[in-house]
């Protein structure tokens, strides 16, 4: 049974990228950076470098720590490299759409990594094998590279705007060629972006907590619809797109984002903390104690216990030490997948009333096994408080809740329905205003579409038949 199955109530997202420019270990510094962002994907991870003559690469299914070893940073000479870690959105999961991706066209490598999803993947990539395109995986990503090929002798400024000006949807991008970093980000700027310096060198990475195992400064966010350039020259930016409303998407800063990272202007910690105290505000059930399922619901949990004033306990302690998979349980253990990682303090739970603060639930299953354990265990009464509005509506840019029919909230009327299906005798959802306003945002700078239905970027047909029938 693969851990993912145990925890299928979470979003999953689709990848994190890192690069470093100008240090003479490039790839052992990718490695960690990786190891930092291991969280935005556990499925496939690769490293690609390049010394001014080649681009090399290595990449594999699973961890960043199962995947690469002391041999095989070895292999990976020079001073840049880019790296990424995947959890698939759009492509099937197997190690030839596991990036970087690298192509040879011409006299030039170009290795790319992608965090994100292009909703217009499908009808461009028709288009171009219409035109005798060959493609190598089922990634969108590969489509990019495909719409660059025809610009390159123009050069990469040109191939790379020619190739932005087609595509639609969520990307942030990490680009190694022989002699230079690239990364760029949609217009919109859907996912997070960070440059940082690390001595005389650079390096960008999808979140802030990669800088700060190695000791880089981060400078500055990779602002939406930029294009940096990293060479002997030192960093060039462009913007060649006009100007756009942006869609940061909200999970990154509810869910997706380590904790310790800095993105989209907030620390993503005391957001969610903010997001507990706005609940508490909102919803206060008689409880004995405010409680998360770690680790998710921690610091959302710990704001609602500062603002209510209630007790804060750790109720269930979680196992780290769970593998990414283990022995399938037999029918008689079938709820062992809940006590694997998580498991009550048995005292604590019996007879409390007892609030459990989420940071989310999607499909609700996990949750509603969750609740019957503790139920099991003794607890009075059972209330839960979600730190987002409900989730009814899919995401097309990059998020794996891609389909309306596995959304619990997309097919119940209220929070009564929720609860009863769950086991819970009440719980609340954070209110779309009492959101917006404990993140410090402007509302129209975020994508709120899966609680809206309101798509920054409309759909294409075929992605909308997908999701939505």
């Amino acid at each position: 049974m693969d851990e993912d199955l145990v925890f299928e109530d979470k979003p999953r997202e689709a990848c994190g990228i890192f690069a470093v420019y100008g240090h003479p270990e490039a790839a052992r510094l990718t490695f960690f950076g990786l190891f930092a962002l291991q969280h935005r994907g556990q499925e496939s991870a690769g490293i690609a470098t390049a010394d001014g003559h080649t681009v090399r690469t290595y990449k594999g299914m699973g961890l960043v720590s199962e995947v690469f070893h002391e041999e095989h940073l070895a292999r990976l000479p020079g001073t840049m490299a880019i790296g990424h870690v995947r959890y698939s959105t759009t492509g099937s999961s197997s190690l030839s759409n596991a990036q970087p991706f690298v192509v040879h066209h011409g006299e030039e490598y170009y290795a790319l990594g992608h965090n994100g999803n292009l909703i217009n993947a499908q009808s461009l990539r028709r288009e171009l094998e219409d035109s005798g395109s060959i493609f190598q995986s089922t990634m969108d990503s590969e489509v990019i590279v495909h719409l660059m090929a025809p610009h390159l002798k123009r050069g990469i400024e040109a191939a790379l705007k020619a190739a932005l000006q087609r595509v639609q949807g969520a990307y942030s991008i990490v680009m190694l060629t022989r002699n230079s970093i690239i990364a760029f980000r949609d217009p919109r700027g859907f996912r997070p972006l960070s440059l940082g310096r690390l001595n005389d060198g650079w390096v960008v990475a999808s979140e802030t907590c990669a800088f700060d195992l190695l000791g880089a400064q981060y400078l500055r966010d990779v602002e939406p619809g930029e294009i940096i350039l990293i060479d002997e020259q030192g960093v060039t930016s462009l913007s060649p797109f006009p100007r756009m409303p942006h869609s940061h998407c909200v999970f990154e800063l509810i869910y997706f984002a380590r904790p310790d990272s800095q993105i989209f202007g907030q620390n993503v910690y005391l957001c969610r903390k903010r997001f507990g105290h706005a609940l508490a505000q909102e919803y206060r059930p008689d409880a004995d104690f405010v409680m998360p399922f770690p680790d998710s619901g921690n610091y959302a949990a710990l704001g609602y216990a500062e603002e209510s004033g209630f007790p804060f306990e750790m109720g269930m302690i979680r196992n780290h030490y769970v593998g990414r998979t283990f022995i399938q349980p037999t029918q008689p253990m079938r709820d062992f997948a809940v006590r694997v990682k998580l498991n009550p303090v048995k005292p604590l739970i019996a007879g409390k009333r007892i609030l459990i603060v989420e940071d989310s639930i999607i499909r609700g299953t996990t949750s509603r096994n969750r609740v019957r354990y503790l139920r099991e265990n003794g607890a009075k009464s059972l209330h839960m408080a979600i730190s987002c509005p409900p989730t009814r509506f899919p995401c097309p840019y990059g998020i794996d809740f891609s389909a309306k029919g596995e959304l619990l909230a997309a097919h119940r009327d209220n929070e009564e329905e929720i609860a009863r299906f769950i086991g819970l005798d009440s719980m609340h959802y954070l209110s779309l205003s009492g959101l917006v306003r404990s993140a410090n945002m402007n509302p129209e700078s975020f994508c709120l579409a899966c609680y809206t239905g309101k798509y920054p970027l409309k759909p294409p047909g075929e992605i909308q038949k997908l999701c939505f029938e």
